[in-house]
């Protein structure tokens, strides 16, 4: 079961990226593959949460994407719902609105720094005074949430209706008591109003306010009591002069304010303060809402794609598939509606070789597939006409690293120890991208070491995309009757971005040397300029 979010917020105040990929073999993608399938671009342009709580469970949703066929198809119902269903769309929204608004303020209740009596607050985490005001303004962000949400008509897509039972759920805890008030201060430790019930032990009663109506009536009353009752010089006032007489009580009012606020701050705000921070339900409610404002913010990210979109058709397999119409990168194609799509398919093949020249858009493409396959895991709308795939249990990308001093083994033994980890997290039904392979070694043994590699990942039966220059190596498996030759297309002698049967023999290294400037012609007026 994945942490919560407050929990995982315990020493750090709220930040959206706060969530980790899982270690390889374990979570759906690595630290390596995140990096390299450039997942924070992905969030970025995906992103239109509007709460700090929605951002960080998309971020953890992309970070840790789910491999669970029901668990996705029943997010997918729900944006359909939300969709399909503009009243409670626009309910929802409406929550969120009032949550952005009041939601630093919870935060600032539980992780906020207290400065005492006489600080002032400089920073967004300091609280000055007592924290009266900061409790009833923290406290009113989980109230108007739980009873907005109640005024909705319950979904009917099964994702959804967990959600708002799950929000809805918190009116019953103890937590949800004690935020309603009021809260009474035991031997016990605090209680709230339904453990009070029947229980004649003494108590303090909180409210978070300084001024204590009460508490001042029952001192006054003493003071006039025992004048009354018992004249003595230590009184030594009539009851006439009581009016008079309050005067002298000033100071003690002084005295009454710091003791008052201070006991309130030290022995109420503060424990109940860590008892909510530290609270399941607390926490579970806070990543509902996350949730919620993460499906809306699925459809705006439809809305301002600017290129078609739909949600993947999921098929059940045993090994991964993916069938693709007219896809677009996510990232590059958001607000562009120019970009270039392309038609993929990756079935019973289970291996793609892609060749093509430098800049020719391989890379791109790949990340395109593998970005794809991500949003698909998390519930999303894709950048396509069309998307078929399977659920993939592992989403891998290798990239050519470059050695370490400590790594003892060189370029191609540190690439080899990475492809070993992979190939042996895979399953059949894994997605791999390796851009290259064997790099640091000699020709001959790159075609022996890569041969071995991509014979053993697609005798694994996972689904496999090779990005290549070695169009040798490609056309001796297209010779065995293994894979299918891929390559980016170029018009004089320019990329068009579109992936098309065959085998590139050509780089174009030339024509990217002259773009960035130090092609031969270039190193040759440099040194001419340089005598």
């Amino acid at each position: 079961m994945k942490k919560t979010l407050l929990q995982a917020w315990q020493d750090v105040w709220p930040v959206v990226k706060s969530s980790k990929p899982l270690a390889t073999g374990i979570g759906v993608i690595d630290e390596s593959a995140f990096n390299t399938m450039e997942v924070d671009q992905v969030f970025d342009a995906v992103n239109h949460a509007a709460t700090t709580i929605g951002q960080a469970v998309l971020y953890r949703s992309l970070t840790q994407p789910s491999a669970d066929f029901d668990g996705i198809k029943a997010k997918q119902d729900a944006v359909e719902e939300l969709r399909m269903n503009p009243a409670l769309k626009e309910a929802l929204e409406r929550i969120l609105e009032t949550a952005t608004a009041h939601e630093k303020n919870f935060y600032l209740l539980l992780f906020g720094e207290f400065l005492g009596t006489f600080g002032t607050a400089r920073e967004e985490h300091e609280i000055e005074g007592y924290g009266y005001l900061q409790y009833k303004r923290g406290i009113k962000f989980m109230l108007e949430l739980v009873d907005e949400l109640q005024a909705i008509e319950t979904p009917n897509s099964v994702y959804l209706k967990s959600l708002f039972d799950k929000i809805k759920a918190f009116a019953d805890t103890r937590a949800y008591s004690l935020m309603a008030g009021p809260a009474y201060i035991s031997e016990s430790g605090i209680q709230s109003k339904e453990q009070r019930k029947g229980s004649f032990s003494p108590a303090i009663i909180f409210r978070p306010r300084l001024f204590k109506p009460l508490l001042i009536t029952l001192f006054f009353a003493s003071v006039w009591t025992l004048a009354h009752f018992f004249p003595t010089d230590l009184f030594n006032v009539s009851v006439e002069a009581i009016p008079t007489a309050t005067i002298f009580f000033v100071p003690l009012l002084l005295v009454y304010y710091p003791v008052i606020g201070s006991f309130d701050r030290d022995s109420c705000i503060i424990p109940l303060r860590n008892e909510f921070r530290n609270s399941p339900d607390v926490a579970e409610t806070l990543d509902a809402l996350g949730q919620l404002d993460e499906l809306l913010s699925f459809i705006k990210f439809a809305e301002t794609m600017a290129n078609p979109v739909v949600l993947p058709t999921l098929m059940a397999g045993e090994h991964h598939r993916i069938n693709l119409t007219d896809a677009k990168n996510p990232v590059l194609g958001k607000g562009n509606p120019d970009y270039i799509g392309n038609d993929f398919v990756l079935e019973d093949d289970k291996l793609v070789l892609v060749t093509g020249p430098n800049s020719g858009g391989k890379t791109a493409f790949c990340k395109t597939i593998t970005q794809i396959q991500l949003l698909a895991q998390i519930g999303c709308f894709v950048p396509a006409t069309a998307a078929t795939l399977t659920v993939a249990d592992r989403i891998f990308y290798q990239v050519s690293e470059v050695s370490h001093l400590n790594d003892g083994e060189g370029r191609f033994g540190t690439e080899l120890k990475r492809t070993k980890d992979i190939f042996l997290a895979t399953t059949p039904k894994s997605l791999v991208v390796l851009d290259e392979l064997s790099e640091g070694t000699t020709f001959e043994e790159k075609m022996e070491s890569s041969s071995n590699v991509l014979n053993g990942f697609y005798r694994k039966g996972n689904s496999t995309i090779l990005i290549t220059h070695n169009h040798q190596l490609v056309d001796n498996f297209v010779r065995s009757g293994v894979g299918l030759p891929r390559q980016v297309e170029f018009a004089d002698d320019a990329p068009i971005y579109k992936l098309i049967a065959g085998i590139s023999r050509v780089s174009h290294a030339d024509r990217v040397a002259k773009k960035i400037g130090f092609s031969k012609e270039d190193i040759d007026n440099y040194l001419a300029d340089t005598k």
